[in-house]
C-alpha cells in the first residue's frame, strides 16, 4: 500500500524527532494534537497499578497514536498515517520521566549517578483503528556526577524537557561511560525501528 505522496504526519514537537525523521529522508507533516506543550489532556499518564515500565510506555504510545488519527478525522485531513513516539527512562523498575522542577531532576541524576540505566523508546504508526508499535531499548552507564556537577549542570541546561533529565546529545554526554544500543533511539526515535516499520506500512524511505 503506497500513500498519497509517501508521506506522514508526525505527532510530535521533538526539533530532534523531525531532524531524526529528515535524516532518512521521510516527508511528514506536523500534527499537533494541542497548542499547549504536552501530550493530549485526555491521555492518562498515571502508571497503572503493577503497570510495568514497558507495559506503560506501550500504553501511552498506543494512545497517543489512537488521538492522533482522531485529530486527523476531526479536522477532514488526509488520511496518512500519524507517527508518534514517546521516550522515558528506567531503573530499578522506577519510571523517571520528565522531572518536575529543579529538584526533582537533581533527586534523578543522584539516582543515576554511578549506575547503569535502561532507556526505552516505543514508536507507533497509526492507520485507522491499526496501530503499529515498535520498542528500541537501550542501556546507558553514567560515571559518579559530584554534588557540585550536578547542579552546575541543571544550572545551564533545559532539563525539565528531558526524560531522566538528561539528552544523550547535550552536555550530558560528559558523564556518560558506555552506551549499548540504540543512539537514536535515546535522542527520542530510533532509526532502524522507524524505517522498518515505515517500510512494513508502505511509506518508502529512499523513494
Amino acid at each position: 500500500m503506497i500513500f498519497y505522496d509517501n508521506s506522514i504526519y508526525l505527532a510530535s514537537r521533538s526539533p530532534r524527532r523531525r531532524e531524526l525523521l529528515k535524516q532518512i529522508g521521510v516527508k511528514f507533516n506536523l500534527l499537533l494534537m494541542r497548542e499547549m506543550l504536552g501530550r493530549p489532556i485526555d491521555i492518562d499518564e498515571q502508571p497503572l497499578m503493577d503497570e510495568t515500565p514497558t507495559d506503560y510506555i506501550y500504553r501511552i504510545v498506543q494512545s497517543k497514536a489512537n488521538e492522533g488519527w482522531r485529530r486527523i478525522i476531526q479536522r477532514k485531513l488526509p488520511l496518512l498515517p500519524v507517527l508518534v513516539a514517546d521516550t522515558m527512562v528506567t531503573i530499578d523498575g522506577c519510571i523517571l520521566g520528565k522531572p518536575k522542577d529543579i529538584q526533582h531532576a537533581e533527586e534523578m541524576l543522584v539516582t543515576l549517578s554511578g549506575r547503569s540505566h535502561q532507556v526505552l523508546t516505543v514508536i507507533g504508526v497509526g492507520i485507522g483503528d491499526k496501530v503499529h508499535l515498535r520498542l528500541s531499548t537501550s542501556i546507558v552507564r553514567f560515571r559518579e556526577m559530584s554534588e557540585r556537577e550536578i547542579r552546575s549542570y541543571l544550572a545551564n541546561n533545559h532539563a525539565l524537557d528531558k526524560a531522566g533529565a538528561y539528552a544523550v546529545q547535550g552536555m550530558a554526554a560528559a558523564f556518560i561511560v558506555e552506551i549499548s544500543g540504540s543512539y537514536s533511539g535515546i535522542m527520542g526515535l530510533p532509526i532502524y525501528e522507524t524505517a522498518q516499520l515505515l517500510e512494513e506500512i508502505g511509506i518508502e524511505i529512499f523513494p
